[in-house]
This record gives structure tokens, sequence and C-alpha cells, in this order.
């Protein structure tokens, strides 16, 4: 048998394959709910007397909803996308995948990555065990009140996730 021949096989046997693979199903945060999260975030940290901005990505890591508070830097748009991406990319809080990346020499050059921001801030949207986006705080004085102004964005929609 020649190359030729072995390739054609293998690419027939490939279309035949996908031939009969089912499409994924995926869940998708609804456009109102995700501008109802950042909003909820930036008013939890402008209450705390934070100017924030807040970020929701879907499960591949596109901006979903945008939120800068008054008298928010333009910096914290790109944390907190950072921080969602991060934490919709990994499947897990932006803070822990830095604690856990941050620790190990060759992981660490995972923070070389295109909008990888591994600190605090970012949180997992999920409705089950399916994550399926993320939100991102910048903003606060220290990454764990950007986290808890996150949850407050999480909180807000969180029992109308289905």
């Amino acid at each position: 048998m020649n190359t030729r021949t072995v390739l054609a096989g293998a690419l027939l046997s490939l279309a035949a394959t996908s031939a009969h693979a089912q499409a994924l199903s995926t869940h998708r945060i609804p456009a109102a709910l995700a501008l109802e999260a950042v909003g909820a975030a930036v008013e939890a940290c402008k209450a705390q007397g934070w100017a924030e901005a807040a970020v929701v990505v879907d499960a591949s890591g596109a901006r979903q909803a945008v939120l800068r508070g008054d008298n928010a830097g333009v910096h914290t748009l790109d944390s907190a996308f950072g921080k969602a991406y991060t934490s919709a990319s990994f499947k897990a809080p932006s803070g822990a995948i830095g604690e856990r990346l941050l620790g190990t020499p060759a992981a660490a050059q995972l923070q070389h990555l295109p909008n990888v921001l591994l600190v605090g801030g970012g949180l997992p949207i999920k409705i089950g065990d399916e994550v399926v986006g993320a939100i991102g705080a910048g903003g606060a004085p220290g990454v764990d009140k950007d986290e808890a102004c996150a949850k407050a964005g999480i909180d807000k929609i969180a029992d109308r996730l289905k």
C-alpha cells in the first residue's frame, strides 16, 4: 500500500466517524442576566466606596456584558476581562488557578498566554456542574474585594440560571 492509499483511507474513516457524531449541547447565559450580573458586581463595590468594572464572558471567553462603573480607571476593563477569561478558560476561580500555576515553573508559563490574568477576581458561572461563563471584577483595593463583588454579580442571577 502506498502513502496516498493509506491517507485516503484515513480521511474516509474520519469523514464517516464525523457523519455519525452528535452535536454538542451547551447552555448560554441570557444577555439580560449577564447585564444584571455586571450591574450587581459594580453596585456591590460602589456600596463599599470602590470604583469597579465587571465583565461577563461566555464559556468560550467571549465578552458578553461589560460595565465600567463611575470613576473606574480604564485599566479596570482589561483587568476584569482577564480575570473572567481566565476563569472561563480554566473552569475555576482565577485566583485559585494563579496559586496553582504560579507555584510550578513549567505551568507558570501559561501566564504569558493572551488575556490570562492569574489573580483573584474571576469566578466561573455554572449551571449544575457545567461552566457556562465567568464574571471578572477589577478596581477594588484588593483581589479579595474584587472577588466578593464578582460573587455579588453571580448571586444576583444564580436562581435564574437553568
